[in-house]
């Protein structure tokens, strides 16, 4: 009875031991998000776990428009670069409002501001279908997959991905 008892306390050790070493493998292989300073205060870090890199922005409309059908979607989006290019950003279901863009790069889980000068702008006035519209200048400081994602006053909105190739 005693050397089963004895096996089991060695059984349980061995296991406790093993899943500590796994999580601890785990978390050294996650890269934490930081997020930069002047950042709005409603972004975040567990917005970024929300991202579905599959789902990737596609063209819809007759007008050009790249992002998700009937929620957001972007005039300028097909043709990336980065340099600063003009976007116009478009959006279902919603009025006027204050849109915040926030661009993450997926390769280095880092979080750009990439309207040039500011994270929120105004969007206003149907255009092109949409019910509300904005204007901007884009700077995307490198390629890869971005995922944009979009806050209107102050909420999660939708999130746009897409391979910026050049």
């Amino acid at each position: 009875m005693k050397k089963i008892s004895l096996l089991m306390l060695l059984f349980s050790l061995f296991y406790a031991a093993a899943a500590c070493t796994s999580k601890q493998t785990v978390n050294k292989n996650e890269q934490q998000i930081v997020l930069p300073d002047g950042l709005p205060d409603f972004v975040q870090s567990s917005d970024f776990e929300k991202i579905d890199w599959s789902r990737k922005a596609i063209p819809f409309g007759k007008r050009g428009i790249i992002g998700n059908e009937n929620k957001s979607g972007v005039i300028g989006a097909q043709m990336p670069s980065l340099d600063r290019q003009k976007w116009m950003w478009h959006l279902w279901g919603v009025g006027d409002t204050e849109l915040t863009i926030i661009g993450f790069h997926k390769e280095t889980q880092t979080v750009h501001q990439i309207v040039y000068g500011q994270w929120t702008l105004h969007a206003g006035g149907p255009n092109n279908g949409a019910d509300a519209h904005s204007p901007s200048l884009v700077h995307l400081p490198k390629p890869g997959e971005w995922a944009m994602l979009l806050y209107t006053d102050g909420k999660l909105f939708d999130i746009l991905v897409y391979n910026i190739k050049k």
